[in-house]
């Protein structure tokens, strides 16, 4: 059992010690990877449609109603916070099941916690949207 750790941790200092040569084709390995990992979160995770939707209504609302740069900057930041906690929740999720195939009730508990982190991101960014946007639609009523 040390034999086969003691591999192991070889393998993870080999491929650490490739890593520390910094080229631009491992820069772009890298970003295909990220990428690669994104398009599996949307095609897998319903929950990464929902947000796909929202996002594109908050975008188009945005033009629509000519917001200003500041509250651009907001709609972003809220919008990267709930894309970043679904990335987060996906990948906490799916190591968790390689962890553990079986059920278990810790495992269950830390994707529910994950899944909250989702919701608190969400609500959150909610809120921002309807302070950005909330005095631009009264304007129009």
């Amino acid at each position: 059992m040390k034999t086969a750790r003691l591999t192991d941790l070889e393998t993870v200092d080999r491929h650490q010690n490739r890593q520390k040569n910094f080229s631009l084709k491992g820069r772009l390995q890298s970003l295909q990877c990220a990428l690669s990992g994104l398009r599996l979160m949307i095609r897998s995770q319903h929950n990464a449609w929902l947000h796909a939707l929202a996002s594109a209504t908050v975008i188009a609302l945005g033009y629509l109603l000519q917001i200003s740069r500041n509250d651009w900057c907001w709609l972003v930041l809220a919008l990267v916070a709930v894309w970043t906690a679904e990335a987060m929740n996906t990948a906490l999720e799916l190591l968790a099941d390689v962890a553990s195939p079986e059920f278990h009730p810790l495992v269950e508990k830390a994707k529910d916690v994950a899944a909250g982190a989702v919701l608190l991101s969400a609500i959150g960014s909610v809120v921002i949207g309807l302070l950005v946007f909330g005095p631009h639609l009264v304007d129009l009523l």
